[in-house]
């Protein structure tokens, strides 16, 4: 029987779904794959529906336990050529699960080579290659030279590439060489990571992604190692790097477009005592959505800062260390009052995000295009709004001040611990007091902290818990969660991220105290008692809505110091 008319018997497909896939003269579980593609049906349903038509129990990993140690004895071209996985054994026979449940031949083989009788499970294709990769490590598939097995084309380079015809440059365009890359690629991709570590050690190299700021590292096979010189030329190639250079650090970037979408890699290769080592900063622009009120502001934050980016003039400023998310803070800035009416100008480096409307500047210091060199012609070309990406030096300070004074509305960032210590880093670059005083109109310090995940948070007892001092015990009003750790989330207890945020504003007595050059202890006391929340305060109000945990506020904000309000 068609799988598709299994399909609709069960209520999962209509007449003309049907129709269109049979049109398509794909057969057996190809049409499962087109019911699937087509969002006619989710394939858990549909395969869970055709396991009970051909009398084949259906397994869902998120509450099956697997036997590893039948990995040892089952033959590791068969998971990999024919998707398939072992399950359990019992009374002589081993339950395997594969995501076909017309094709028997594999099983058939799988006996032969087994001498034991198989027993089908049906699970779906993605559970199945989430157990391959979580159990047998990124790149086994390539490592066995079963590559050519399968057909993968998810990953399409946007780019020429230079090949030398060096022996080291052959070596890194083999095809398994090529396709263990590309796997590592959409692996990373595919988890949501921000940065690939692929780093030399004394015993073979290492494979780490930072998964919600997190570094988590990658189970490799031990044969990945002789695999190493040639993963990294393949990837040097891809950035447009000197394979033969070995001494120095080099910068590079890649463009890929990934199952249809675009995604930007920053390449960086730094030579290390075993070897180079090689971070890749990855910028999906099909997954980022600039969405200012979906950053994690609470109601009352958002409302004064939406507020703030709309004054005609002045500067607002945003704090935070590397990673905490200011760029997409400024760039969901920039989104949200964009318009016909009003022209933008950034100056970035580098420019991570090609945002349409907007007119941005790559800064080569190499050559002298510098962001207060940038800045200088910008304002010649008649801006409303301008972007400054970092203010590092006076230089930079003196004209994004100029700007402001002259009607120009300035945002910028600024390595600073708190909100309070950008009046006093500006004054410590050599700007007057009195100037930062008069062109600052905001402060916005922010962190990421990681989002509970919703599938698997459970509710704690405050009794069984020690709170910190200066937790709003008497504002609880619900659960407090934690994290745990499930099959949705790779064990970790969290899923995404969002922000905590401390918005000081410019006040008359703040304005008073930075023109006198007080210390930024001094301004902090009065934004807090004037009703400042702090990085700390805005992350209860998280753990207190059921977002994050007590562990991740403690863990971002412990560097935070606790302001009396009198």
């Amino acid at each position: 029987m068609e799988a598709c008319v299994i399909l609709r018997d069960k209520g999962l497909l209509n007449d003309t779904q049907v129709d269109t896939i049979l049109q398509t003269g794909v057969k057996g579980n190809e049409q499962i794959a087109s019911a699937v593609s087509l969002g006619f049906v989710e394939e858990r349903d549909a395969l869970r529906a055709v396991a009970e038509a051909v009398g084949v129990d259906f397994v869902d990993f998120r509450e099956t336990e697997v036997d590893l140690s039948l990995l040892d004895e089952f033959p590791t071209r068969l998971i990999y050529r024919e998707s398939l996985f072992p399950v359990a054994a019992q009374n002589g026979h081993i339950t395997v699960a594969t995501s076909d449940p017309f094709n028997l031949y594999p099983i058939d083989e799988a006996s032969a080579a087994t001498g034991k009788a198989i027993l089908p499970v049906v699970a779906t294709q993605r559970d199945i290659d989430t157990l391959i990769k979580n159990h047998l490590g990124v790149g086994s598939e390539t490592i066995d030279s079963l590559v050519a097995a399968k057909q993968t084309d998810e990953v399409e380079l946007l780019e020429e590439l230079d090949i030398d015809g060096s022996e080291l440059s052959e070596m890194a365009q083999e095809a398994s060489v090529i396709r263990l890359v590309n796997e590592i690629l959409l692996e990373a991709i595919e988890s949501r990571t921000s940065d690939v570590h692929i780093e030399s050690q004394a015993n073979g190299i290492s494979i780490r992604y930072r998964i919600d700021g997190m570094l988590h590292p990658q189970p490799v096979p031990p044969e990945i190692n002789q695999f190493q010189a040639a993963i990294i030329s393949r990837l040097k190639i891809m950035a447009r790097l000197n394979i033969a250079e070995k001494r120095l650090p080099q910068d590079g970037r890649i463009k890929l477009k990934v199952r249809g979408r675009e995604v930007d890699i920053r390449v960086s290769v730094i030579p290390m005592i075993h070897g180079e080592g090689i971070v890749m900063r990855i910028l999906d622009k099909g997954a980022m959505v600039f969405d200012l009120q979906s950053l994690g502001m609470e109601a009352d934050t958002y409302a004064t800062f939406s507020e703030l980016i709309r004054i005609p003039h002045g500067i607002v400023l945003v704090c935070g260390p590397t990673g905490s998310g200011k760029t997409t803070t400024l760039y969901s800035s920039l989104m949200e009052i964009k318009g016909p009416d009003n022209k933008i100008i950034t100056t970035e480096d580098p420019v991570e995000y090609q945002l349409d409307g907007i007119n941005q500047i790559q800064v080569h210091s190499r050559i002298g295009l510098t962001f207060s060199a940038s800045l200088r012609s910008i304002l010649r070309h008649d801006p409303d709004i301008v972007l400054v990406g970092e203010i590092r030096d006076l230089e930079t300070a003196e004209n994004a001040i100029q700007a402001s004074l002259t009607g120009h509305m300035v945002f910028s960032t600024l390595h600073t611990n708190d909100s309070a210590g950008a009046y006093t880093r500006m004054t410590d670059m050599g700007v007057e007091p009195f100037l930062v005083a008069s062109t600052v109109e905001a402060v916005m310090s922010q962190r990421l902290v990681r989002r509970l995940c919703n599938n698997c948070k459970q509710p704690v007892n405050l009794d069984d818990i020690d709170l910190p001092h200066d937790f709003p015990r008497d504002q609880v009003d619900g659960d407090i969660f934690t994290s745990v750790g499930c099959r949705e989330c790779r064990n970790v207890g969290y899923s995404g991220r969002l922000g905590i945020y401390e918005l000081m504003l410019t006040t008359d007595e703040v304005r008073d105290l930075a023109t006198q050059n007080a210390s930024s202890w001094e301004l902090k006391k009065i934004a807090v008692r004037n009703g400042m929340n702090t990085l700390r305060d805005d992350g209860w109000r998280k753990v207190l809505a059921g977002k994050t945990s007590l562990d991740e506020v403690l863990r971002i904000t412990k560097g935070d110091q606790i302001v009396p309000t009198s």
